[in-house]
């Protein structure tokens, strides 16, 4: 018998929901759908590996309770947040006639979650979705706070919606199905809430973040508390006119080194946040904002868990300082032609920085690129 779930609720008026987060949530759908919405029918979008994890017992889950559910099923990998596949899951939507007072369920992870989300906020303009993510990334970042999307040739999440989930269901036991290198690009989401607003959960990460791996309390906590610290900020401001900017931190170096390695397996998405978060602290160290220590130790302890920390970690490069400002140019926190990004003070003292120095960048990212070239000579 599984101990009882952690709840974390996002505060949003008529429209809050809860985050359950704990062992064997996916065999608990079903009960916890019917009271949600009694009577719906629901449709399933996931992608092909993770219905073969978990679609078995998701449906027995919903059967159980006496709930109809309709399978979408698309292509895993972040090629699949695509116009193409957009269109696929909303026709699929449309043929198994989910109507508004019915429920999409996205059952996958980031990918799946973006997707079906942005599906689910167009078609019939604007259906419900239950977030189900199977990946530690989606568990603590993308399935909480309602932005859905899908990518342009141009740049990361250009298209899309904040379409709120009336329910997060998060089972840690899912995450036992991921590769290590997968758990490495969930946690780096997990470092970042402590880098950013809580030194101290920070601290605890680095003493007990091989607990996280292996799972049981710490796994529980780790991904609690990140969806508390997440949900807090969406609350005080959903639609990233302020505050909940600070969640980007890392993520305008992230998603231009996404773009330049086409959102391949080249570079998953908590790699290029682990490497955008470790350019962060350097930038701001170079910038004389923060101590080259603590730089240092962020590197340190990315480093330990065996995550990528500089962009000639990237396996077939990304090309120079100018592509990267290029690609950092089309991302969402440009605001008329100003790059914006977060910097540090100190971990757990992130801030937004508007309007940061072109030039600056370009040198900094020059002497990274030295760098690079340093380190791969004999």
């Amino acid at each position: 018998m599984s101990a009882a779930p952690s709840v974390v609720r996002v505060d949003l008026g008529k429209r809050s929901y809860d985050i359950v987060v704990g062992r064997g949530v996916i065999a608990e759908a079903g009960a916890r759908i019917a009271h949600l919405r009694p009577g719906a029918n629901v449709a399933i979008v996931s992608d092909t590996t993770v219905f073969s994890h978990h679609g078995a017992a998701l449906r027995s889950s919903l059967s159980k309770a006496g709930i109809t559910a309709h399978e979408v099923l698309v292509a895993p990998g972040e090629a699949s947040k695509s116009w193409r596949m957009l269109e696929r899951v909303s026709e699929g939507l449309i043929s198994a006639r989910i109507e508004r007072r019915d429920l999409v369920i996205a059952l996958g992870g980031g990918v799946v979650g973006d997707l079906a989300g942005c599906a689910a906020a167009l078609t019939r303009r604007g259906t419900d979705v239950v977030q189900i993510p199977t990946s530690l990334l989606a568990q603590v970042d993308s399935s909480v706070g309602g932005k859905t999307g899908i990518n342009s040739p141009a740049g990361k999440n250009l298209i899309g919606a904040f379409h709120q989930p009336c329910l997060v269901l998060a089972d840690s036991d899912a995450l036992d199905t991921l590769s290590a290198r997968h758990m490495r690009a969930g946690y780096a989401e997990i470092v970042k809430y402590g880098l950013l607003g809580d030194g101290a959960f920070y601290n605890w990460l680095e003493a007990h973040w091989q607990g996280i791996f292996s799972g049981g309390a710490a796994r529980i906590h780790a991904i609690s508390k990140s969806c508390a610290m997440k949900a807090a900020i969406v609350a005080r401001d959903e639609t990233e006119q302020g505050e909940r900017a600070l969640l980007n931190l890392g993520h305008t170096f992230a998603h231009a080194l996404e773009a330049l390695t086409g959102y391949s397996d080249r570079l998953l998405h908590g790699e290029a946040v682990s490497i955008g978060m470790a350019l962060a602290f350097r930038y701001s160290a170079r910038s004389g904002l923060v101590a080259p220590a603590a730089a240092d130790r962020i590197e340190r302890h990315l480093r330990a868990v065996g995550l990528p920390t500089r962009i000639g970690d990237i396996a077939g490069g990304v090309g120079g300082s100018g592509d990267i400002m290029a690609a950092m140019a089309q991302d969402k926190k440009v605001s008329r032609g100003r790059l914006t990004f977060i910097l540090v003070k100190d971990i757990g003292a992130a801030f937004i920085a508007r309007d940061v120095d072109g030039e600056g960048m370009v040198r900094f990212l020059d002497s990274e690129m030295q760098e690079m070239v340093k380190a791969s000579l004999p």
